[in-house]
């Protein structure tokens, strides 16, 4: 049986990848000869980039974790990073050729394995790519893999989502994931930080999303987020906050089944409807 690529929101352009080499479980080998010395230098001037940005912008977790990834001057062989982040959290990296199916999806971050795109953007994409690379996947989302209450979380979310996707509540699970994972903030001692990953690998947006009057910033209520739609080719017009990932993790525990009843039919928000209590 072939393995489809998966396709999220609108857009006539195929998803990037060679869906050939997955596994029924979307898993695939790293390609690591495929990497050319320009796929190398896009990933070295990235990170050199993006790291330079991050003091008084992302968590201080994050920053502490970010040499976990090792090498920075060419883009690293998983199996390396694996030995150090199984000996942290018992998580490890598999790779995937592009975007998966949600139920895949949610199988390995249940089973404690996160799932990295191996293609890197093209020179041309360097200040902006429209789906998740390798850069976004490492560089964002790993180094938190490495705390271990952040890599609960993670794993709590894969779990969940398989129980709302048999519930019929994937679309309002997606939103905490978007709102948390991807695009989540933080108060620390030093005043608001980003710990999501959309904003933790954007030049633009990590600024923006922590010092920009323009977006509204709202406390993380679990009811407001999975009613709340979110924007997919823009800068987020609402972010939501947490005060430490303790936190999140407890907010997360209870049964979320009678929270997606409450909300059916409920009206959702638009991504800049205006919350009754701004951070």
């Amino acid at each position: 049986m072939a393995i489809e690529p998966a396709v999220y929101g609108a857009s006539t352009r195929p998803p990037r990848g060679d869906y050939s080499r997955a596994a029924a479980d979307y898993t695939c080998p790293q390609n690591l000869a495929a990497y050319t010395a320009a796929d190398h230098d896009t990933y070295r001037r990235l990170y050199e980039r993006q790291s330079a940005l991050l003091p008084g912008l992302a968590s201080d977790a994050f920053i502490a974790a970010l040499p976990s990834l090792g090498v920075k001057d060419h883009i690293p062989r998983f199996e390396e990073i694996n030995e150090s982040l199984y000996r942290a959290t018992r998580w490890e990296l598999v790779a995937v050729p592009g975007l998966i199916p949600e139920v895949p999806f949610f199988t390995l971050l249940a089973n404690r394995k996160f799932p990295v795109t191996d293609w890197i953007r093209t020179p041309a994409e360097f200040d902006y790519i429209v789906e998740p690379d390798i850069f976004h996947d490492l560089f964002g989302h790993v180094p938190l893999l490495f705390n271990p209450v952040f890599a609960d979380y993670v794993q709590r979310y894969g779990q969940g989502g398989l129980k709302a996707q048999g519930l019929g509540a994937c679309e309002m699970l997606s939103r905490l994931y978007w709102y948390t994972i991807e695009f989540g903030l933080i108060r620390e001692a030093g005043g608001l930080r980003a710990y999501g990953a959309g904003i933790l690998s954007s030049s633009g947006e990590l600024a923006y999303s922590v010092q920009s009057p323009q977006p509204q910033r709202l406390p993380l209520q679990l009811e407001r987020t999975m009613r709340t739609r979110y924007k997919i080719d823009t800068y987020q017009q609402t972010y939501f906050v947490i005060d430490s990932f303790e936190q999140l993790f407890e907010m997360t525990a209870v049964d979320f089944a009678p929270i997606y009843e409450r909300l059916r039919g409920l009206p959702e928000f638009a991504a800049d409807e205006r919350g009754v209590v701004a951070v």
